[in-house]
């Protein structure tokens, strides 16, 4: 009989590919090869793939291949600032609708752009107001200064530091505390029980946003996600990975191969009752 220390314990955590990763590919490739390699779903990045923006073109990709649309990012990089509207709010409203359309549970919205100043003096406040619509969760990512040099300019408000706000809901980016070098367990840990969302990441703490395969980097990625086990985490972890260096198509699927084979590693990962009763014990308490 197995001894309570060799005890597995899986979450209900689904492990999703983001679209981005497999950039300079397409939205559809990304939905081939989450479907070939095994992933639970896919986060759609709404960006300026026209795929990305078309929600039957999505919800035909997701029957095909047989992979739910787990999430949808909505337009909010620099590049996508005319996606779907140049009004932010707008841009909003049709992420959460084409999040109801296709069944996805989440929409990552980042912090806005301290140019956009109506919007970030209204952002917490309408973001509560859009998340009391609706069953679909807003969840706000983590972000990081923008460094040159030794000079730091804050792009996003209210903070880059999204734990400083009161949000019902949070998405960690681990690359994006790299970048910040916050320390990220303990961002974990101030985001608490409304931490419902996971881009993992890895980074050596470069001013560049990474995005390295975990693993590759410096950041506690292996802890992070066996803190998610213990706690029994049930919101989805997403792979945002950069695979633009990537010399071949097979070059990328490895890369992404490995990401999943990582996260289901230290997803399934074994604890004893003394473990789990560890002060030392990352914790996400269950929502």
């Amino acid at each position: 009989m197995a001894e309570a220390r060799d005890v597995v314990r899986i979450p209900d955590a689904k492990v999703a590919l983001s679209t981005a990763s497999v950039y300079p590919e397409s939205t559809a490739t990304a939905f081939e090869i989450a479907a070939r390699l095994g992933y639970d779903g896919v986060e759609v990045m709404v960006w300026t793939d026209p795929v990305s923006q078309d929600i039957e073109a999505l919800r035909r990709l997701s029957d095909y291949h047989r992979i739910p649309v787990l999430a949808v990012h909505a337009p909010c990089l620099l590049i996508t600032q005319r996606v779907w509207s140049t009004d932010p709010w707008t841009k909003l409203q049709r992420a959460r609708a084409a999040a109801e359309k296709l069944g996805a549970s989440t929409v990552v919205v980042h912090p806005p752009f301290r140019w956009q100043r109506q919007y970030a003096r209204d952002f917490v406040d309408g973001i509560w107001r859009m998340a009391n619509e609706t069953d679909v969760r807003f969840a706000v990512e983590n972000m990081y200064p923008w460094r040159y040099r030794d000079r730091e300019m804050l792009a996003y408000a209210p903070d880059w530091d999204v734990t400083k706000e009161d949000y019902r809901h949070f998405t960690i980016d681990l690359s994006h505390a790299s970048t910040s070098r916050t320390d990220t367990l303990r961002m974990v840990e101030r985001m608490g029980d409304r931490l419902g969302h996971v881009h993992l990441a890895d980074g050596r703490g470069s001013a560049k946003d990474e995005h390295l395969v975990p693993g590759r980097g410096d950041q506690p990625c292996a802890e992070v996600l066996e803190g998610l086990a213990r706690s029994g985490f049930d919101g989805h972890v997403v792979i945002e990975v950069n695979t633009r260096r990537a010399m071949s198509s097979a070059e990328r699927e490895a890369d992404l191969a490995e990401a999943l084979a990582f996260t289901r590693l230290h997803l399934a990962s074994a604890s004893s009752p003394s473990s789990l009763s560890s002060p030392s014990s990352l914790r996400v308490p269950r929502r």
